[in-house]
């Protein structure tokens, strides 16, 4: 056996190197030398197709990620890869050349000491330029949710949500990298970035609460709007769309409520109905996770659910309305090729209407037509439930 095994090898060896000057006369110019280590660099501002995607990895929390994405190219979708750990949030800088990834770590990986950290991004190399420790092991760990992280004072201050199950927000310094304080919210949770330095707050009697931060990071004033949010009978969905400094809520039974962020109180406007639409299995309602979204013109696009009821609000949907608020009209239909979770337009002239399924593909429509572009696979995202349109 052994003498046969030697044969059989000497004589592959023998094929193979025969076999060899038909394959070099094939290919006469040798492959080019590839550099070590091989780099990209990202441009300094994203075009306004790219996106970034939260990816929460169900299939591994302990790895979820942000994925920048091109929703326009050919090919060569995915443009880059951060990696945010255990329930982790992020947010974006305009204004420096920053992404901010709010994580949680354990010293043996699922068990062990406890860290939460800011870990700081370059916009261009998506390398680790630092990253901030938050102390008491205090950051909410949820699925992710735009709200709980945002920037304040002029992009400077980074506001983090909190839960223990006490909610509270921490204020920090981006710049100094350091904790300026924190700030309990009994009763309310969420954070909406309100006029020049501070943020409303959503709280459990169906009001808002706006807290103003003087330069130390403390609480100034605050004031509490009436009661607008009437959680029980027609709730808002916490995730707005923002047009300016407005935002705009959907809540389950299918109005929009507007809020104006732009001063030091946040001012409840008028509500009004999507209205109704043939087609319902009983009636169409909101339904997902990240259900409204807002393109560079200010038209609303909203996640349906024909099939909606009491409980319906995470099943996802199979239409998305376009409505213009400022006419408080709605202007299209739009059906989708598969049930969506998440919705959100890209800021381009002619935007595109990034859709995330449940089996986490991306399809990208064209917002104005509706028509379906293209189908981005799993190759991108697993558990994609919060975009972000690149500002």
């Amino acid at each position: 056996m052994g003498g046969s095994s030697v044969r059989l090898r000497n004589l592959a060896s023998l094929l193979l190197l025969t076999a060899m000057p038909a394959l070099a006369a094939q290919y006469p110019q040798p492959l080019a030398e590839e550099p070590i280590p091989a780099v990209a660099t990202l441009p300094a501002t994203y075009p306004a197709s790219w996106m970034l995607v939260h990816d929460m990895n169900f299939t591994s929390l302990l790895d979820g990620r942000v994925v920048l994405v091109d929703t326009a190219a050919a090919t060569e979708n995915l443009k880059g890869v951060m990696p945010a750990g255990q329930f982790a949030i992020f947010t974006a800088a305009s204004k420096r050349p920053e992404i901010y990834v709010a994580e949680t770590f354990h010293a043996r990986l699922t068990r062990g000491t406890r860290t939460d950290v800011i870990t700081i991004y370059d916009r261009s190399t998506l390398a680790v330029k630092g990253e901030i420790v938050l102390p008491g092991g205090k950051r909410g760990q949820f699925v992710s949710t735009k709200n709980s992280f945002k920037l304040t004072n002029d992009e400077k201050w980074a506001l983090l949500f909190n839960f223990t199950p006490g909610s509270s927000v921490s204020v920090i310094d981006l710049e100094s990298r350091k904790i300026l304080g924190e700030i309990d919210l009994p009763g309310c949770s969420m954070i909406y970035p309100t006029g020049a330095r501070g943020f409303s707050t959503m709280c459990s009697d169906g009001t808002m609460t706006t807290l103003e931060l003087g330069a130390d990071g403390a609480v100034a004033a605050s004031r509490t709007t009436k009661a607008f949010n009437d959680i029980d009978n027609d709730a808002m969905f916490m995730m707005p769309a923002m047009v300016g400094n407005m935002a705009w809520f959907v809540t389950f039974s299918g109005n929009v409520q507007g809020v104006d962020l732009a001063g030091p109180l946040a001012i409840p406007k008028a509500k009004f109905s999507l209205g109704t639409a043939d087609g319902a299995v009983t009636k169409w309602r909101p339904g997902g996770w990240q259900v409204v979204t807002a393109d560079a013109s200010g038209l609303l696009y909203v996640l349906m659910n024909p099939a909606g009821k009491e409980g319906s609000h995470k099943d996802g949907g199979t239409e998305v309305w376009v409505v213009d608020p400022a006419k408080q009209q709605r202007l299209r239909r739009i059906k989708l090729a598969s049930p969506g979770v998440s919705i959100e337009a890209t800021r381009e002239a002619n935007p595109g209407l990034v859709v995330a399924r449940p089996d986490g593909t991306l399809d990208v429509y064209d917002a104005g037509s509706g028509t379906l572009r293209k189908t981005l696979g799993g190759s991108i995202a697993i558990s994609p439930f919060t975009m972000s349109a690149v500002q």
